[in-house]
């Protein structure tokens, strides 16, 4: 027998392929490892394919729960979005998926692991990296970018190994579901002027079809964490599960954006993320009640920072350990409901408590009962501007030209 290598494996057209050109044409025995991240298609079909391509076992591991407490949730908790869109579905699975493979692996004797992305796209770098990072002795094999097959020879393939496929020609989008969102590219929206078609949505009603009237829904955060609906404790699955079809009932997580690649191009990309627009919604409305504006200011560099980690594939680093400290340090606090309306494609914070708030109504209000204390603030402003005031006498005012509004007297006149 030849060396075994794991193969992560969809059960579609591509890694169908995959598994039985790894056998012929590179001499592997192939183990197949299925990781249910939510969404996964009918397991029994896919594993009857990958039996009749020459796998040795096709294994599922239920990695759902560990996806969102361990990858998800400390990602909302930064507020990490891509490119102030994206909410990092497809990206968030890969480093739990490539641990998978690495566990595999080292439990079935495999001396190498593959994968099925393209030589041009993001995923093939963080499978590799987070791969060598987990298990650096193991060989990292990408059956697309190394067989270089096309749709149509694919396909053909798969017909001349028997391989039952239920892709074809006619469709071309290509997707990718988990529980925190679904991607859709290729086809015709590679043409970033075309409208997407209806018919590439599958996980929110276009508006013109939601309620009429809006839905209301109650999030609990536990220190950044959402714990539960309307008062009910849920645990992660059901909960983001819930909101996925809440939320996509009134239209809410639709994205289209063109999107700057790791690989240096740009890529036109829909995305539905009904739970997680919704949540990251709710937890910057409530960090916006427990944070200072201090930390609020800071941490907008940090998401960016945390963002481009993930979308890059630099999961398991020592900047990402670096930066997740940080992140919990300041989610300590982040405890507190927040009232969500969902209505016409938008999800929109309407209420927000917290027994941690730093919101004070006495300082805040304008009725009877403030407590602010309005005399301090002309020696606050003395002193806030005094700057201001040393620069222009000494500075400003003495290079202003004759037409120039510092020079005194000279606003407003003709």
């Amino acid at each position: 027998m030849g060396e075994t290598i794991v193969l992560a494996y969809s059960g579609g057209l591509d890694t169908s392929v995959a598994t039985k050109w790894l056998q012929e044409a590179r001499g592997y025995e192939v183990v197949c490892l299925m990781v249910d991240l939510g969404r996964l298609p009918d397991v029994d079909s896919a594993r009857e394919r990958g039996l009749k391509a020459g796998a040795l076992a096709v294994d599922v591991v239920d990695a759902k729960e560990d996806f969102l407490r361990f990858f998800v949730y400390p990602a909302l908790g930064a507020g990490a979005v891509y490119e102030g869109s994206y909410p990092l579905a497809t990206a968030l699975g890969r480093p739990l998926i490539a641990k998978l493979l690495v566990d595999k692996a080292r439990e079935v004797g495999a001396t190498a692991v593959a994968h099925g992305c393209t030589g041009k796209g993001n995923d093939q770098v963080r499978f590799d990296v987070s791969i060598r990072a987990l298990g650096p002795d193991l060989k990292v094999v990408g059956t697309a970018r190394e067989n270089l097959m096309n749709r149509d020879e694919a396909i053909a393939y798969a017909e001349r190994h028997g391989i039952p496929i239920k892709q074809t020609v006619a469709s071309p989008y290509s997707t990718d579901e988990n529980l925190w969102g679904r991607s859709v590219e290729a086809g015709m929206l590679e043409d970033p002027w075309m409208e997407p078609p209806e018919e590439v949505y599958a996980w929110t009603k276009p508006v013109r079809a939601t309620p009429e009237e809006p839905a209301y829904v109650t999030i609990r955060f536990d220190h950044g964490a959402p714990v539960a609906l309307d008062g009910e404790e849920l645990r992660a699955v059901e909960l983001v599960e819930r909101l996925n079809a809440l939320a996509g009932e009134h239209g809410v997580g639709r994205i289209d954006m063109v999107e700057d690649r790791l690989v240096g191009i740009k890529s036109r990309e829909i995305y539905e993320s009904p739970a997680a627009v919704t949540l990251l919604e709710a937890h910057r409305s409530l960090e916006a009640l427990t944070l200072t504006k201090l930390q609020l200011r800071f941490k907008e560099r940090v998401a960016q920072e945390y963002a481009d980690l993930i979308y890059n594939g630099l999961w398991f680093t020592a900047h990402h350990q670096d930066l997740a400290a940080y992140v919990q340090s300041t989610q300590r606090h982040v405890t507190g409901e927040v009232r969500m309306r969902l209505h016409r494609g938008t999800a929109t914070a309407v209420g927000r408590q917290s027994e941690r708030s730093l919101y004070s109504h006495a300082l805040a209000t304008y009725s009877e009962g403030d407590q602010f204390d309005q005399s301090a603030a002309l020696g606050f402003i003395k002193l806030h501007g005094l700057p201001v005031e040393v620069q222009a006498r000494r500075q400003l005012m003495l290079d202003a030209k004759d037409d120039d509004p510092l020079r005194l007297g000279t606003v407003g006149e003709e």
